[in-house]
């Protein structure tokens, strides 16, 4: 009996879990690239776009983050030009939230 009452427990803790996290603030959640806020992103490969999320991710220098910035994007103007196309502007700054700890 004591099992069942524990799966039981168990089971509503998982929903309860499910719930406080459904209802986390997008803005609480780490930034994830997308093609609505990734230049380049039709031309990434799904490695690439791995990749690429996991070091925006991992800057906390605003210097290394705005040089890894500089380096994508012209990697991407290439790989446009290559194939015809023209890269969309604007769009948010990644890097930005790391110039308040900038020297």
């Amino acid at each position: 009996m004591l099992c069942i009452r524990l799966a039981a427990c168990a089971a509503g803790m998982i929903n309860l879990s499910g719930l406080v996290l459904s209802a986390t603030p997008a803005a609480a959640a780490p930034w994830r690239a997308d093609e609505d806020n990734t230049r380049g992103w039709m031309l990434m490969s799904p490695q690439e776009r791995i990749e690429h999320q996991g070091r925006v991710r991992g800057f906390t220098d605003y210097n290394a983050c705005e040089a890894y910035r500089a380096e994508h994007h012209a990697l991407m103007v290439q790989r446009a030009r290559e194939r015809g196309l023209e890269l969309p502007h604007g769009g948010r700054d990644f890097c930005d939230h790391l110039k308040s700890g900038r020297d």
